[in-house]
């Protein structure tokens, strides 16, 4: 059942990054550190879907994590990337290049080690000291966003990526001692509002990336962070467990999962919808205001805007 789970939970984040980065592209960017960013973003209905979407899916993540290592639910979550570029290509007509199915491929199989080699289990209680360094890492982000607030374009996307990522494995980490015990007694564990606040703190930080530069560069520096902090510390603090002899799968999955979400953050925003009348261009056109037609609105504005730099690097 929590493999189940975890699955309706990848496809609820990826839901959830398309309308994020749709609306967090038409809203205002003021220069430097923006704390009402979050306050503004809140009156489009396509971001509250979104974060609505991003709340499901942290939801049923939430549930994963009560029997299933952090390694494998953050690299499962990190998978919503590939998911969405599948979902390109199936429905919004996406013509993905031999590299791009290669990355899918590579994301497949370091999933299908991580599977094989995750044993389920709950989490070990949490030393009080690695609690508080957890706290300490959330101010740090926070601080860290006004220097980094400065920086535009792929640097500052990725930068403030990189941020959100600490923080959502912040959550990641304190969620997964929780996720065993009794809901409603949720309110009364401090870690918590922990939780709570790293929530916060991450999604101020993203949308921060998504205003600045492509979705793809954004998510994947945020998941890459994500899924290799809170699979080490799941490992060496909370007891998270691995199947007998299947350690080096463990290393090589995650391994390949972190480099096929950055090849995604590469490659992905070089997407092209078919154009109508071609060769295998079955999918409809999607109605206005649907999912489907804010998607494909999003990829068309980033094949637009993107352009090749010198010595092939692509950016804003």
């Amino acid at each position: 059942m929590s493999y189940l789970i975890l699955i309706v939970s990848v496809l609820a984040y990826a839901t959830g990054i398309v309308a994020q980065s749709y609306a967090a592209r038409q809203t205002e960017q003021r220069s430097g550190v923006d704390p009402g960013l979050l306050v503004r973003l809140a009156g489009q209905k396509v971001y509250l879907f979104g974060f609505a979407s991003q709340v499901v899916g942290f939801g049923l993540a939430f549930l994963a994590r009560a029997d299933l290592p952090l390694f494998l639910v953050q690299a499962a979550s990190t998978s919503a990337v590939g998911v969405a570029t599948l979902i390109g290509v199936l429905v919004l007509g996406w013509r993905p290049r031999p590299i791009e199915l290669g990355i899918l491929v590579v994301l497949a199989i370091g999933l299908i080690m991580l599977v094989t080699a995750a044993e389920p289990g709950v989490a070990e209680e949490m030393p009080a000291a690695v609690a508080w360094m957890l706290v300490g890492a959330v101010v740090l982000v926070a601080l860290a966003a006004v220097p980094v607030g400065k920086l535009n374009g792929s640097t500052g996307a990725v930068a403030h990526g990189v941020l959100a990522g600490v923080a959502f494995a912040v959550l990641a980490i304190a969620s997964r001692p929780l996720a065993a015990g009794p809901l409603l007694e949720l309110p009364l564990q401090p870690l918590f509002y922990l939780v709570v606040v790293s929530a916060l703190v991450g999604q101020w930080m993203l949308a921060a990336a998504l205003q600045r530069g492509s979705a793809p560069a954004a998510a994947a520096s945020m998941d890459a962070v994500t899924a290799v902090v809170s699979s080490i510390v799941g490992l060496t603090v909370l007891g998270d467990r691995i199947v007998e002899g299947q350690g080096a799968w463990v290393a090589v999955g995650l391994v390949l999962v972190v480099l096929a979400v950055i090849g995604f953050g590469l490659f992905s925003s070089q997407h092209t919808s078919a154009p109508a009348g071609a060769a295998g261009a079955t999918a409809p056109v999607p109605a206005p205001g649907t999912e489907a037609a804010i998607a494909e609105e999003f990829a068309a504005e980033d094949a637009a805007e993107a352009e090749p730099r010198p010595g092939g690097a692509r950016g804003r």
